[in-house]
């Protein structure tokens, strides 16, 4: 893999880490109304490319 590659996907990891902790609180709302946001998944998956990445 390339530099730019890795330093790509080490960003992609660290916007959607952020973008879980901002909806946090939306995510127990909704929780709390029976709705689940998938977020967790997209966290799992850039977190798995960021580790192919290294």
């Amino acid at each position: 893999m390339t530099a730019l590659t890795r330093i790509t996907t080490a960003a992609a990891y660290q916007t959607t880490l952020a973008l879980g902790i901002a909806l946090l609180p939306l995510a127990v709302l909704t929780s709390k109304l029976g709705v689940t946001l998938p977020i967790h998944r997209l966290v799992a998956r850039t977190e798995h490319a960021y580790e192919n990445a290294r």
